[in-house]
């Protein structure tokens, strides 16, 4: 979407609800898929990467209604069309890395594809595992689009999780629905608690897989079968911390809907919040995040499980006073952009004493320029950093292209609005 906005300078203040999140909503959707029966998903989230989970349930034979707080899922897990089927994953990573194995499940051959940066992106890591566990896959050259041709019998099959823990998650789901018991070895896994949410999931959907306390051998039992449920949709750590990151920096936020027991590893946010000085209260129903009359002071952050947390801490590193390191930057060369390049390329051209060393990003506190145009490259969350960045710059800034942040959270710009932000976009 080529929609440009302009962010100016000036504090926050009020409450905001987290947007759901859409890694909890394309695993319900994937597990409602292949349950026998209705289940329905509240609080369900509709951004880009859903609606893909959505699509492609469809394809694979699902009915699914939808309606603005409510979504039916009736599991058919029958690919619709006669001879090959293509299934279209948007640009969502996690669609194509979970849903190669459930494919893998079918008689028929199914090509995941998908669009724009997705096709850059590496799935390398699933074509072995697949073929050790009786399926046909292949990739072009490690990259999209993948075809696999199943039935994917169960087996034992290694799997190197240093790139993504996204494809141990497809194969937790569909290995249970395999005539034959299944054991995966896992070596440096990265992530861990994305494997846990899936996890969690799995086990309310009625499926149970036994586990070793580092997640490196799973032991799974073929032929269960999924059970319908009715499921809601927690917030988004990942949405919500660009929230509490500006009332760190520009005044105050309470944010809704945070589940405080969450296994989400953005999660992780509220620590760096609290180590950099940051004001936290924590009720029931809130998560309050002020600025600090003092100046916020610099953190380190090991941001290697929750690489997502990149784009807002470099905005929060860019607020306090010394030097800020973030470690972990191997996790962000294949995200929607070379996302460490992009932060340093886009807050550099905003003044901000930003640099790469080694594995880790390194952030010396400075007041940032104003009356300049930043290009997030097509990655959602560095455009919802330079806006909240822009809160605190002398002058306003420019997002060009800033509909990227559909991907993730498509009401960004009206909620950095609703808490008091002032920003001039163009609606979608």
């Amino acid at each position: 979407m080529n929609q440009n906005v302009r962010i100016e300078p000036g504090g926050v203040n009020g409450i905001m609800a987290a947007p759901p999140s859409k890694s909890m909503m394309q695993r319900a959707v994937t597990l409602a898929t292949l349950a026998n029966g209705t289940s329905e998903i509240s609080n369900p989230s509709f951004c880009d990467d859903s609606k893909a989970a959505l699509g492609i349930a469809r394809a694979l034979g699902a009915d699914v209604e939808e309606n603005e707080n409510c979504v039916k899922i009736t599991g058919g897990i029958k690919p619709q069309g006669k001879g090959n089927v293509t299934v279209n994953c948007g640009e969502s990573g996690l669609c194509i890395r979970m849903f190669s194995p459930i494919a893998a499940l079918f008689d028929k051959e199914i090509t995941l594809t998908g669009n724009g940066s997705l096709l850059s992106r590496p799935v390398g890591m699933i074509e072995e595992p697949l073929r050790a566990l009786g399926a046909e896959c292949k990739t072009d050259n490690g990259r999209p689009p993948v075809t696999v041709r199943g039935p994917m019998k169960g087996g034992n099959t290694r799997i190197d999780a240093s790139t993504s823990s996204q494809f141990i998650s497809g194969l937790l789901i569909a290995l249970p629905l395999c005539p034959e018991d299944s054991k995966i070895l896992v070596n440096n896994l990265k992530s861990r608690p994305y494997v846990e949410m899936t996890l969690e999931l799995l086990e309310r959907f009625g499926i149970n897989i036994k586990h070793d306390d580092k997640l490196s051998e799973f032991n799974i039992s073929g032929s269960q079968n999924y059970t319908p449920i009715h499921y809601t949709i927690e917030g988004d750590w990942s949405g919500a911390s660009f929230l509490l990151v500006a009332g760190a920096i520009s005044g105050s936020v309470s944010v809704t809907g945070l589940r405080a027991s969450s296994l989400q590893a953005d999660k992780a946010v509220l620590s760096v919040l609290k180590s950099a000085g940051a004001e936290i209260i924590m009720s029931d129903d809130s998560i309050y995040v002020g600025q600090n009359k003092d100046n916020l002071h610099s953190f380190e952050f090991n941001a290697t499980d929750c690489p997502d947390l990149f784009p807002p801490l470099v905005v929060l590193a860019c607020n306090c006073n010394g030097t800020s390191r973030i470690t972990g930057v191997e996790r962000l060369r294949h995200k929607e952009s070379d996302r460490a390049a992009v932060l340093v390329e886009e807050f550099t051209k905003m003044g901000a004493a930003i640099k790469i060393n080694e594995n880790s990003i390194e952030v010396t506190g400075k007041k940032l320029a104003g009356d300049l145009v930043v290009d997030p490259h097509g990655d959602h969350r560095i455009a919802m950093a330079c806006a909240v960045a822009a809160l605190n710059a002398t002058s306003g800034i420019t997002i060009r292209n800033a509909g990227c942040i559909y991907k993730s959270y498509s009401r960004f710009f009206w909620d950095l609005k609703g808490i008091g932000a002032n920003a001039d976009y163009i609606m979608r």
